[in-house]
C-alpha cells in the first residue's frame, strides 16, 4: 500500500522542518509525498532558496499566495488546497506549526474527512493576541495526529481535552540542525563577507505584527537593540514586512549590520559563532539554543517555556538568563522525524 501525504509549508520555519520529515518519506517505497507551497513567504531569500539548500523536492503545486489581511489570505489558501485535495485524493495531509498556511490546511483536510497531523503541536504562549496562537489552536482541535516536541505540549493539549493520537517525538528542526550545521560551517562565507569575527557580534530577526504594525513598538526594540549592540555589532537579516515598517517610520538604527534576508546555510553559520540572538521568532529561538547560543526573546511571553527554563533564552523585558545553562533533553536526539513517520506508518496501517 502505497500511504499519500500532502504537506503544506508557506514559511521559512516550515521549509526547514519539511525538509527533515521529506528526506525520511523518501527513503521508504511506502510513501508518496507532494508538497504544496502556498507561497506565504515569497521572497527569493526567504523561499526558493531554502529548498535549494535543504534539497527539498520542488513544490507539486505553488499558489503563490501572499499579502492581504489574515483573512483573506487564509480563504484564498483554503479555496486552492480544497480543489488540490480534491484532485490529488491524499490519504493524510501533514502541517506545521502555527502560521495562516497551517490553518488553512487543517481546515481543508478536515472539512474533506482526510485526517490531518500536526508537527509542533501543543505550544501555547496564552497570549491570544498573536494570530499564531489562534493558528495552532484550532490546527490541533482538528488533527488526528499530534507530534509534540517537549512534554509541556502534551500537558497543554491534555488541558483542552486532547489526549488521543498525540504523541512526544521530540524537535524536527534539531534533526535540520543537526543535518545542515558542519555543511554551514565548511561552506558559508558569510562572515568574511561581512568582516566579522567570531564571537564578535550578535544576531537579531525581528518580523511578528505585533511588533512592526505599532510604531512606537518597533522604535522601542529597535531602541533597546542598538543600546545592546553597543559593544559588538548586530546582524541584522531584515524581513520585507519589517523593512518597509522601518521605512514607514523612518527609523535608521545605529550599531545594526543591515543585510538581506539570508538562506539556511549563511543563517546557521551566522548563528554558530553568535554571542547572542535577539529575536521574536519561534523557530530561531530554538536553533540558538541548537548552537548553545544565548538567546533574547523580543516578545513578552513565549511557547519554548523550556528554553527559559534551561537558561539559554530570556524575555526582553523579563528577569536575566537563569544559571546555570542545562540541556533540554525533551528536543529529543535528532531522530524525531524517523519517529514521526513511524507513527503516520502505524495510524495509516491501523485504518
Amino acid at each position: 500500500m502505497t500511504i499519500k501525504i500532502a504537506t503544506i509549508v508557506g514559511a521559512r520555519p516550515q521549509f526547514v522542518k519539511a525538509a527533515a520529515l521529506s528526506r525520511q518519506f523518501a527513503k521508504s517505497k511506502e510513501f508518496e509525498e507532494t508538497l504544496i507551497h502556498t507561497g506565504q513567504h515569497f521572497d527569493e531569500n526567504m523561499s526558493s532558496i531554502f529548498f535549494d539548500e535543504l534539497g527539498i523536492p520542488t513544490p507539486g503545486y505553488n499558489l503563490d499566495i501572499h499579502g492581504g489581511g489574515h483573512g483573506e489570505m487564509t480563504g484564498r489558501m483554503l479555496e486552492k488546497i480544497e480543489q488540490i485535495l480534491i484532485k490529488e485524493q491524499p490519504d493524510m495531509l501533514l502541517v506545521y506549526g502555527d502560521t495562516n498556511s497551517t490553518l488553512a490546511g487543517a481546515l481543508a483536510a478536515s472539512k474533506m474527512h482526510i485526517p490531518v497531523a500536526h508537527v509542533e503541536a501543543g505550544l501555547r504562549s496564552f497570549n491570544r493576541k498573536m494570530p499564531e496562537e489562534l493558528n495552532r489552536i484550532v490546527a490541533d482541535h482538528m488533527s488526528d495526529l499530534l507530534f509534540c516536541s517537549t512534554r509541556t505540549s502534551i500537558e497543554n493539549l491534555s488541558n483542552e481535552g486532547i489526549t488521543s493520537g498525540v504523541f512526544q517525538v521530540g524537535d524536527v528542526m534539531f534533526d535540520a540542525t543537526l543535518h545542515i550545521r558542519e555543511r554551514a560551517m565548511a561552506s558559508s562565507t558569510i562572515l568574511d563577507r561581512l568582516n566579522l569575527a567570531p564571537g564578535g557580534y550578535n544576531v537579531c530577526t525581528l518580523h511578528r505584527a505585533e511588533n512592526t504594525d505599532s510604531p512606537e513598538t518597533l522604535k522601542e526594540m529597535i531602541d533597546y537593540l542598538e543600546k545592546e549592540s553597543e559593544i559588538s555589532p548586530t546582524v541584522f537579516p531584515v524581513h520585507p514586512r519589517t523593512r518597509a515598517a522601518m521605512n514607514r517610520d523612518g527609523l535608521v538604527p545605529k550599531n545594526l549590520l543591515l543585510i538581506d534576508p539570508v538562506g539556511y546555510l549563511d543563517l546557521n553559520r551566522l548563528l554558530g559563532d553568535a554571542s547572542t540572538v535577539f529575536t521574536d521568532s519561534g523557530g530561531l529561538q530554538k536553533e540558538a539554543f541548537f548552537h548553545s547560543v544565548p538567546c533574547v526573546t523580543l516578545r513578552d511571553e513565549t511557547e519554548w517555556v523550556e528554553t527559559i527554563e534551561a537558561g539559554w533564552n530570556r524575555l526582553w523585558k523579563g528577569p536575566d538568563f537563569v544559571q546555570p545553562k542545562t540541556d533540554i533533553p525533551d528536543y529529543g536526539t535528532g531522530n524525531a522525524s524517523e519517529l514521526i513517520v513511524e507513527k503516520i506508518h502505524n495510524f495509516m496501517s491501523s485504518r
